[in-house]
């Protein structure tokens, strides 16, 4: 299977391709996720795999309708192999739970599959991925769409929403909207998680919480219209 085929990007997205001087491994030609994830355990297409302790790639069941995109791994994310266990996982099961949305039966990844951190101090702090980055792990984000073929694309934050819809693309002003996409028959954004754990106190975070969690009740919507 080729990814991108016939599951392009928008025309005003960059291409998708690995840095230069990077390649990519050789790609499976089956449309299975389990063989993708195999392959990508293997990608050198940046410098992330450098500092990352592993990639990691989406997770969930073959058969689910919705995909969840947010933007890279965090520190348990990498260390673990999984995405979405750390707190900001923990804020989206919440989340979930509230809106009435099983997690076991979505699937989850990101648009980043290494993580990129700075040092500070004793800690590995976050660093957003660049447009480079993020454009050299589009393949493997294409496969996964390819392979799923899902009726529901859930953007998390800024970077992931940016990533599939448009460089421009507001998180604030859209969203929890149905957005247009070449993608999947049904495409919205909502905040990354990790957007309400720095929130500056207990009030704003309770805030944004019911905000995050309105947002997951329009996908939930959506998701009982496909029954």
């Amino acid at each position: 299977m080729s990814a991108g085929k016939g599951d392009r990007p928008p025309s005003n997205l960059p291409e998708a391709g690995p840095e230069p001087g990077h390649e990519y491994p050789e790609l499976p030609e089956t449309r299975s996720i389990g063989a993708w994830r195999d392959a990508a355990a293997h990608c050198k297409a940046c410098d992330l795999w450098t500092k990352a302790t592993q990639t990691v790639f989406g997770e969930g069941k073959r058969t689910a309708k919705v995909i969840f995109v947010g933007e890279q791994p965090g520190d348990k994310e990498d260390i673990a192999g999984r995405p979405f266990v750390g707190p900001a996982g923990r804020v989206l099961d919440e989340a979930l739970e509230a809106a009435g949305i099983d997690r076991d039966t979505v699937y989850v990844t990101n648009a980043v599959k290494h993580f990129k951190w700075r040092t500070g101090g004793k800690r590995r702090l976050h660093e957003k991925p660049n447009r480079s980055e993020i454009a050299a792990c589009r393949l493997w984000l294409d496969a996964e769409i390819a392979i799923l073929k899902p009726q529901v694309i859930v953007c998390l934050g800024a970077t992931a929403a940016q990533a599939l819809l448009s460089p421009t693309f507001k998180v604030t002003k859209e969203r929890g909207k149905l957005i247009p996409s070449p993608l999947a028959p049904h495409v919205l954004a909502t905040v990354h998680p990790s957007s309400i754990l720095r929130a500056p106190d207990d009030a704003s975070r309770e805030r944004e919480m019911r905000l995050f969690v309105e947002d997951l009740r329009a996908v939930a919507k959506v998701i009982r219209g496909l029954c």
